[in-house]
């Protein structure tokens, strides 16, 4: 009989891999390709021993027999890496300033979907931008949905705390305008000021499930988590993505993403930015 440390510690074997897979694949649609192996045991191992449990099996049938989900959530914060920086990807937030806000200069409400936000990151940088580059009227004008399937990083994501490192990524102007340096207790961190934060909603969605009634939006980041699926599962994201998108929207990807052999309706702008086609068919110039 094994002892908790030798059954905790020991690699997952084909079949259980092969579980594991199975109910990545269909409840979060990631895809954990051949080559995982030593990676999903190593995590999942580590998962085991926290919850004090004997063996992979008992691990698994309480996943799958959690009715509320979270064991589920906790499964793909397991097995995901939730990466993220302020001010990733510059070039977007440029798209942001040179041609995005322009355009919507004569709108009543700008609302902007933030998919897979993690730990919130983009959403904030996004609130930033809007207010620096909108000004006064940002507040009254810009509203931003952050989604999440994990509801362990929106938890943080809502709180709008961050160690100092965590922050390195704003530029100093930006981080004394829209943040508060902690003292006491938080020293070493920062809190997104009530006016930044003002802009944020945050919400837990899937992406693989039926997407609520929201929307459309002008604007859709959906960056960096595409990596995870494979091509079937991207274009029934970028599908339903890009069903939620009003005509003309922009949806903006990571740029090491790329919708090449996926069926899609959008038209390619510039790197990692693409298009719904407006509703009179016409094409907006390249910036």
């Amino acid at each position: 009989m094994h002892t908790f440390e030798d059954t905790a510690c020991r690699p997952l074997k084909a079949e259980e891999f092969a579980k594991i897979r199975r109910l990545a694949y269909d409840t979060f649609g990631l895809d954990l390709r051949s080559g995982k192996e030593t990676l999903v045991s190593t995590r999942l191992n580590k998962k085991i021993r926290e919850l004090g449990f004997r063996s992979f099996e008992e691990y698994y049938q309480h996943v799958v027999g959690d009715s509320t989900g979270e064991s589920l959530i906790q499964l793909i914060d397991a097995l995901t890496t939730n990466h993220t920086s302020f001010f990733r990807e510059p070039a977007h937030f440029e798209f942001l300033r040179r041609a995005f806000w322009p355009e919507c200069g004569g709108r009543g409400a700008i609302d902007i979907w933030s998919a897979a936000c993690s730990t919130g990151e983009e959403p904030y940088t996004i609130a930033m931008c809007a207010l620096e580059d909108l000004g006064a009227i940002a507040p009254g004008k810009v509203r931003i949905l952050a989604t999440d399937i994990s509801t362990r990083v929106l938890g943080k994501a809502e709180q709008g705390i961050y160690a100092s490192d965590r922050v390195d990524g704003i530029p100093g102007t930006k981080l004394r305008k829209y943040w508060l340096r902690g003292e006491g207790d938080w020293a070493g961190h920062y809190r997104a000021k009530k006016e930044v934060r003002a802009l944020i909603e945050f919400q837990r969605l899937n992406l693989m499930e039926t997407l609520p009634a929201i929307g459309p939006f002008p604007l859709i980041f959906c960056r960096n988590v595409m990596i995870y699926f494979d091509k079937p599962t991207q274009q029934r994201v970028v599908q339903r993505l890009a069903a939620k998108l009003e005509p003309g929207g922009y949806l903006l990807t990571g740029h090491s993403e790329s919708l090449t052999g996926i069926a899609h309706e959008l038209e390619y702008v510039q790197p990692a930015v693409y298009r719904k086609a407006s509703s009179d068919g016409r094409k907006r110039a390249k910036w």
